[in-house]
């Protein structure tokens, strides 16, 4: 009988992953450790549910969270007080025009009752590397001339799989990620895969779902990327 978590071999050409359902009980849900974070490997861990989040000095680790944070798009919340802020274009919004900046700001912007950052450099460019394939993708809110917010993540089918998300004015973050939300709406998304749940989310309509309600959500609607590559 498998122990977990399982130690995956870098030199696997089928990138495989053990079901996520073996994952250890605690919530967090560590299911592997090692492997590498090529695209090909990081996709196929999305497909099934998994994602890597590791600190520096760590090896790569992989998880898949029992409950998962997620949002469907048709329970995006919006405040009164947002909805004014949004009204007032104090802001501007764009999307895919500083990738780069995006995630070296999630990855350098203190946040609270976490010491350091899961953001590693080699994490970082192996999301570039997905965002020159087209797969990763960045949301950024401006005040003026300064990017003082954004999101990014990964689009498979129809889910989006938010990674990380940094804000430098208040509110910004949330109005990058209404930014998305009508975005995906537009193009027929079904589901954002928040991963772990936060204060910030909830207020935003994100939901707790039992994980193999979230495994099966995923098979279900990531059926569009792999119809493209068969």
């Amino acid at each position: 009988m498998n122990s977990y978590p399982l130690w995956l071999n870098p030199d696997d050409p089928h990138y495989e992953f053990p079901n996520p359902e073996n994952a250890l009980a605690d919530p967090d849900g560590l299911l592997a450790v090692g492997g590498d974070l090529s695209p090909e490997r990081i996709i196929s861990a999305y497909l099934r549910g998994i994602f890597p989040w590791y600190s520096y000095g760590q090896p790569i680790l992989w998880w898949s969270p029992n409950p998962r944070a997620v949002l469907f798009p048709e329970k995006l919340h919006i405040s009164k007080s947002l909805k004014k802020i949004i009204r007032k274009k104090r802001f501007t919004t764009t999307m895919d025009q500083a990738f780069h900046q995006v995630i070296y700001s999630c990855a350098q912007t203190p946040r609270k009752d976490q010491d350091g950052t899961w953001i590693t450099d080699d994490m970082q460019q192996a999301y570039l590397h997905l965002h020159q394939l087209g797969i990763a993708h960045s949301v950024e809110c401006w005040l003026g001339d300064e990017l003082v917010g954004g999101l990014y993540g990964l689009a498979l089918g129809k889910v989006f799989f938010g990674e990380s998300m940094f804000s430098h004015q208040s509110n910004a973050s949330k109005v990058a990620f209404i930014h998305l939300l009508d975005e995906l709406t537009k193009s027929g998304y079904a589901l954002i895969d928040c991963q772990v749940t936060t204060d910030h989310l909830l207020s935003l309509g994100a939901e707790e779902i039992p994980r193999k309600q979230f495994l099966t959500l995923v098979k279900q609607y990531t059926r569009p990327y792999l119809d493209l590559k068969t």
